[in-house]
């Protein structure tokens, strides 16, 4: 009886003509299959994801200060309404 932990499983994916060629161009250039290729780069962008909401590593003192700066918010000024009012730069 095969190990559960190492039995695989299917993820179907639809992708249009363009999308597959440039996954395969890149899969080949660094001498993946498609399958290797799309599965480090999904693990590797679902790892990020989940790390960068959840986990951050840093000195105490520098964590303290971080809080301290929460814990006490700028006043409103000229250049804060500016910065909160202006539109994203993927939005423009």
């Amino acid at each position: 009886m095969p190990d559960r932990a190492s039995q695989t499983q299917t993820i179907n994916l639809r992708a249009s003509a363009n999308q597959k060629s440039l996954i395969d161009r890149a899969a080949k250039r660094l001498g993946k299959s498609r399958t290797e290729f799309v599965l480090d780069t999904m693990r590797e962008a679902s790892e990020n994801v989940l790390l960068d909401q959840r986990l951050f590593l840093v000195e105490a003192s520098v964590f303290d200060a971080f809080e301290a700066a929460l814990d006490s918010p700028p006043e409103p000024n000229d250049g804060l309404r500016r910065t909160l009012t202006m539109p994203a730069p993927w939005d423009t």
